[in-house]
């Protein structure tokens, strides 16, 4: 499979169907690329993609990346998003979640390594844990409980990083690595358990808005469109940046005070109902993207409230009488990562 209809590049965007696949998708076909999407819907909705099937630049592959890669496909670039990025998925399966993480970046670098391809990995901020240092860097080698409910995520994601890292310096493969931050915004799945879906959900339909411990606890929003663009100039950036880049917005706020900005932009009476902190839920949450300004030119330029409303109105408009649905792990206690 090769350039289709006057494309500039084949690219296979891997987990192409989930909330942030789907957006890069939508981008890159925008800048008039081939796109091959490579999903097994474990996770991943069809609904984000159906716009794009009729494109002729668009390809749909369902497959799992723990399988190898089907070998009739010759991209230029890849950008692997295929895991479970939310807690109560990535905690559903967690032996298949490590897989998906050290499995699946192993067949996509050997894709990359035998077609020539870039190659970027979607790593993630819970890399550092439950971090000492804020915000963190790059340099900074996180505090991460190696066998507690996170686990499966975080530790997959350290050990994608090694396979992307020794690929680039052993096997001659151009290699990216993102470190991405909590990110939010239209096309969010309304049962993800993420603090911004979870948060939305509740005050459009009046019942409490839940805060694990007294809120006090940290995050940084970065609104999906500001991280696409951060993904797409690390992908074109120069071969000798190989090592971690943090993508994110070193805007941090509390989560009660996101919590209280979601009530007032929703206008909603919700009253706040307070439950003890998930295990190993970090406390901080905050980029320090010196790197991405400096190698990237990048900087996010959406702030909280416009992404905020912009996502409220995203589920206002997509889902019906917006009551809550989907199967959540017996057990499970939402998460804000």
């Amino acid at each position: 499979m090769s350039n289709a209809h006057g494309a500039k590049e084949c690219i296979l965007v891997a987990g192409g169907a989930g909330f942030i696949g789907a957006s890069l998708c939508r981008r890159l076909l925008r800048q008039g690329h081939a796109v091959i999407c490579l999903d097994s819907f474990l996770t991943g909705d069809s609904r984000n993609i159906a716009p794009l099937r009729d494109n002729p630049r668009f390809t749909l592959i369902r497959h799992d990346v723990i399988e190898p890669i089907p070998t009739d496909i010759f991209p230029t670039q890849i950008y692997n998003l295929a895991c479970p990025a939310s807690p109560p998925h990535y905690q559903a399966d967690p032996i298949h979640t490590l897989r998906s993480c050290v499995d699946g970046a192993y067949n996509l670098l050997e894709l990359a390594r035998r077609t020539g391809a870039r190659i970027l990995q979607a790593s993630t901020s819970e890399v550092y844990g439950d971090p000492s240092v804020n915000p963190q860097p790059e340099a900074y080698r996180g505090n991460v409980n190696m066998v507690g409910p996170r686990s499966c995520y975080d530790e997959g994601k350290r050990c994608a990083e090694t396979l992307f890292s020794d690929y680039g310096k052993r096997k001659q493969v151009t290699v990216k690595i993102a470190r991405i931050f909590n990110t939010y915004g239209p096309f969010m799945s309304r049962n993800d358990g993420r603090l911004v879906s979870n948060l939305v959900l509740q005050a459009l339909t009046g019942r409490k808005l839940t805060i694990y411990g007294d809120g006090s606890q940290t995050r940084s929003l970065c609104y999906v469109d500001d991280l696409i663009e951060g993904l797409v100039r690390l992908m074109a950036s120069e071969d000798g940046l190989s090592s971690p880049v943090n993508l994110g917005n070193p805007d941090e706020n509390t989560v009660l005070d996101i919590a209280k900005a979601v009530r007032r932009l929703t206008s909603s009476r919700s009253v706040f109902e307070f439950l003890p902190l998930p295990i190993d839920d970090p406390l901080q949450r905050c980029p320090d993207i010196t790197l991405a300004r400096r190698f990237l030119r990048w900087n996010p330029s959406v702030d909280m409230d416009t992404g905020l409303r912009r996502t409220v109105e995203y589920f206002r408009r997509t889902q019906p009488g917006l009551e809550p649905s989907g199967i959540v792990p017996a057990g499970y206690k939402a998460s804000w990562g």
